[in-house]
């Protein structure tokens, strides 16, 4: 029975001091390894698609049936 209380002492000892390791293994922080290029790509990818929601509006409705807060989303993107 003692042996068994030391050794989950030990594991939790363990545990306490290596945590971030172990958290890293179990569950990798994904921001932490994007390179420069990873995140333009992401950001890139993003604008891309909410251009393309936009215009998927505008291809149902027409122009005229575009809210100002999308027109005005719309003209800052096509500006970049």
């Amino acid at each position: 029975m003692n042996t068994l209380i030391i050794i989950l002492l030990v594991i939790v000892i363990f545990g306490y001091f290596f945590r971030k390791e172990i958290k890293e293994k179990i569950a990798p922080d994904k921001e932490k390894n994007y390179t420069i290029d990873d995140k333009f790509n992401s950001e890139k990818r993003e604008k891309e698609k909410e251009i393309d929601e936009i215009l998927s509006k505008i291809g149902k409705n027409g122009l005229d049936d575009l809210s100002e807060k999308d027109r005005k989303r719309l003209d800052e993107l096509s500006k970049k």
